[in-house]
């Protein structure tokens, strides 16, 4: 495999990068003029990143910012080297290609240079966020079929009862666990023993769907890489720029945004560490460190439009949202305080960023945008599978978009399913007008967010049914002010169970106990369940009520209703 057919990949991914560039402002050019790299012969770690780090060896790569006011600055010469060990490291404790390495780290820097090693050796990252519960990790590990853990000191006491033929790597020093930190002492050069392919797997992400057991989405050496093109256009981010990612390592948004997005611009990815979010630090920060594109979730868009945005003269180019639709109360107030408007977009786990309203375009309030550069987007019957001007969102295959994943490990049939006749169903349902602009509507399914996270109901109900006073329990979004929506749980009590705040709060514990925080039920109403003459929940019936009731701010409650709020020792 020469040099020159490596050289000529990357050639061929830069050109193409280039030209998304110089269509920054026009995404009705850049979506007639672009067409997908697709080398047979490239690396991006190797052939890319390692080629910026040698064209701008002192550009600032990674800068790490901390709760305490510390902060530090990774060029790009430095992370590919760092990458070169950490791979030769990996290598040397019998890391090979396309085994599964389970990451479960913070914003740090050891994050970022493994997942450039996994790349350069051809492993396979599976990213696991730092929130997830033992039980959560028992699933993961098998379903996975991981072969490897790499985590910080602070996690390792969630996998000592864990068993499994795993290797466990841990950032620091712990006994039973090799030493990440001994990888400084690996050579600085890496040559793989063996070259990835371009269709071969780099990223499994877990998803949840609507069975309690999380979808793998698999993703290759070129999905990921290649296809966050569109997801750099989008975030209208250039070279030498900084961008400011607001997002939990372990989720697709992370790798979205603090990863590849940013970096296949040749940018700064800045990281703001908070053990506890504060809107006005983070906006100190912006202003400090000369943020020229800031992405967060609508929750903390929510968030910072609680102080006075106003007050923080910022210099930023382009503002984001990304994760569920932002009000357009939330929108206008940035606006009116900074001139800037908050842009949307919409992908998935399973892709890279699809649709969206690119820089420089005009917005249509309350639309997510238009289709990114490299994707054709199609609305189609839920049910006929006809073209609609409202339907569901698919991704017409047949011209072969990059940023597509290979698919579900674990289910073909799942895939087949979603990929039959050409297209990508997402599963989400919008609306397209005669501009071409899309608006996004729900989920076809009744997975929801909340708190900018998926939430399956399925997997909520399995625990709350579990508890002795449980009968039978439904879980739907209850809109709140903050979050957008919530978890609420309807339940149907086990006879002669009084429906009092006792019972609330032992069943709210239990499921708290159980759970992630971020998978947390925050409300809860004893009543008898709706159901189809079959015996089916409607769920529908459940979510419309709660959704014509709207965001309660003054307090008031059904009947039988109780909150976090209601019960000392919950809420936190």
């Amino acid at each position: 495999m020469s040099k020159e057919m490596a050289a000529a990949g990357a050639a061929e991914f830069r050109a193409a990068r280039d030209l998304l560039l110089s269509h920054r402002l026009d995404q009705q050019a850049a979506h007639r003029d672009f067409t997908w790299p697709k080398p047979d012969i490239f690396n991006w770690a190797l052939d890319y990143f390692d080629e910026v780090a040698e064209r701008r060896p002192d550009r600032t790569a990674l800068w790490i910012v901390e709760d305490d006011g510390s902060e530090a600055k990774y060029t790009y010469r430095h992370l590919s080297e760092r990458s070169n060990q950490v791979a030769n490291w990996l290598l040397g404790q019998g890391v090979r290609a396309g085994d599964r390495i389970m990451v479960m780290l913070g914003n740090q820097v050891e994050l970022w240079e493994t997942t450039l090693a996994a790349v350069k050796l051809g492993a396979v990252i599976t990213p696991t966020a730092t929130a997830l519960s033992e039980g959560d990790l028992v699933d993961r590990l098998e379903q996975g079929e991981i072969a490897h853990v790499v985590c910080s000191v602070a996690e390792t006491a969630k996998f000592e009862a864990l068993r499994g033929h795993w290797t466990r790597i841990c950032v620091g020093y712990m006994d039973g666990w090799l030493s990440y930190p001994d990888s400084e002492h690996a050579g600085l050069e890496f040559h793989p023993p063996h070259r990835a392919g371009p269709d071969d797997p780099l990223l499994l992400y877990f998803t949840s769907g609507t069975t309690s057991r999380p979808k793998l989405v698999t993703h290759t050496q070129r999905s990921y890489p290649v296809g966050h093109l569109s997801t750099m256009y989008w975030l209208g981010v250039r070279p030498g720029d900084i961008h400011l990612n607001v997002s939990a390592p372990g989720w697709g948004k992370h790798a979205y945004s603090s990863v590849f997005g940013p970096w296949n611009a040749e940018a700064t990815v800045l990281v703001v560490n908070q053990e506890r979010f504060d809107p006005g630090r983070l906006l100190d920060e912006v202003v400090r460190c000369g943020v020229d594109t800031l992405c967060a979730p609508p929750t903390v868009w929510r968030m910072l439009v609680q102080a006075d945005l106003s007050a923080w003269k910022v210099d930023l180019s382009e503002v984001l949202a990304a994760g569920e639709p932002l009000n357009p109360e939330v929108v206008d107030r940035v606006r009116d305080a900074w001139g800037l408007t908050v842009r949307d977009g919409f992908g998935q786990t399973e892709t890279t960023l699809i649709i969206g309203n690119g820089p420089g375009q005009e917005v249509v309030p309350g639309s997510m945008g238009r289709p990114m550069p490299g994707f054709d987007i199609v609305l189609a019957d839920p049910d006929t599978d006809e073209l609609s001007d409202t339907g569901q969102i698919c991704v017409d295959m047949t011209q072969g978009p990059v940023g597509v994943m290979k698919g579900y490990a674990d289910s073909p049939d799942r895939t087949r399913e979603l990929t039959r006749r050409g297209r990508y169903r997402t599963g989400d349902i919008a609306s397209r007008d005669s501009t071409g602009h899309i608006t996004y509507i729900g989920r076809i399914d009744d997975v929801f967010k909340a708190s900018d996270y998926r939430i399956s109901p399925f997997e909520l109900e399995s625990v709350l049914i579990e508890h002795e006073y449980v009968a039978e329990a439904a879980v739907v979004p209850s809109p709140d002010p903050l979050r957008l929506s919530v978890a609420k749980a309807y339940v149907t009590l086990a006879e002669g169970v009084p429906p009092d705040a006792d019972t609330a709060r032992a069943i709210l514990a239990h499921a708290r106990a159980r759970l992630s925080p971020y998978k947390r039920v925050r409300r809860l109403e004893f009543a008898e369940l709706p159901k189809t003459v079959s015996g089916k929940i409607r769920r529908v019936q459940l979510r419309t009520a709660e959704s014509e009731r709207g965001a309660v701010t003054d307090g008031t409650r059904n009947p039988r209703e109780f909150w976090e709020e209601d019960l000392p020792g919950l809420k936190g």
